[in-house]
């Protein structure tokens, strides 16, 4: 992987992305690496492709994260707060967020916000209009019901991985509920609403994402949101 530069603006963000190996060979390079914790979250894990993409995840995570802190990998601590995000607490001006869907990974980093990414696979769903009326909020459903079939798969992913972004930078998962999260349909790069505890709209950038994995050619749609006006997002890609 390309070494990361430690980012120095606050409305810089690093992302890096690329596929999983699934590889056993590989995945024993990235044990020693990890910690207790994290080889025993790998060891519950029943299904062996899971545990293998467990280890690869949190292996890459620490190597890009060491290589910008000028540390070993198996040296950080990475502890978690009450609602389960991960954070470096010797080093709290150092975020960062991760999302996989399948077997591909976005690693996204940055210094002192509150930082989101989520990418999915933009595949067809059969259920897409009840997962916008239960997650959704009102304009965006109305917006999104309102839209040509042929638009309706793309237009859910994008408002989906804002939401989902958000939720994860504000570290309380969809616990806080993605219908509190709202999306401008007429412009789709700004929040339209948010919950009062997060500030006003304005203080809060998004930036889409769209990808294709290098293998099988699968699109992914996704997005980094922050809590700053103005985003900045170099990409990096994963070997």
């Amino acid at each position: 992987m390309e070494k990361p530069p430690l980012p120095e603006a606050k409305n810089t963000i690093g992302l890096w992305h690329g596929q999983l190996a699934d590889d056993d060979a590989l995945s024993r390079h990235y044990v020693p690496l990890l910690s207790a914790d994290e080889l025993a979250r790998a060891e519950s894990l029943s299904n062996p492709l899971m545990r293998l993409r467990h280890i690869e995840v949190r292996g890459r995570l620490r190597m890009l994260l060491a290589d910008a802190l000028q540390q070993h990998p198996a040296q950080l601590r990475i502890a978690r707060t009450g609602e389960g995000k991960p954070y470096l607490p010797d080093h709290p001006q150092l975020v960062f967020n991760i999302s996989h869907a399948a077997n591909y990974l976005a690693i996204a980093i940055a210094r002192d916000c509150q930082l989101g990414v989520d990418i999915e696979r933009c595949r067809p769903r059969a259920n897409l209009a009840a997962l916008v009326d239960k997650c959704f909020a009102e304009e965006e459903a109305e917006y999104w019901h309102g839209l040509p079939d042929n638009q309706k798969q793309s237009a859910f992913y994008q408002f989906w991985t804002i939401k989902e972004a958000f939720v994860k930078a504000t570290g309380r998962g969809i616990a806080l509920g993605l219908n509190q999260c709202v999306v401008n349909p007429q412009q789709p790069g700004q929040f339209l609403r948010l919950p009062d505890a997060y500030g006003a709209v304005e203080g809060w950038g998004i930036v889409g994402l769209e990808l294709v994995a290098k293998s099988g050619g699968d699109m992914l749609c996704g997005a980094v949101v922050v809590d700053r006006p103005a985003l900045q997002v170099d990409c990096f890609q994963m070997e």
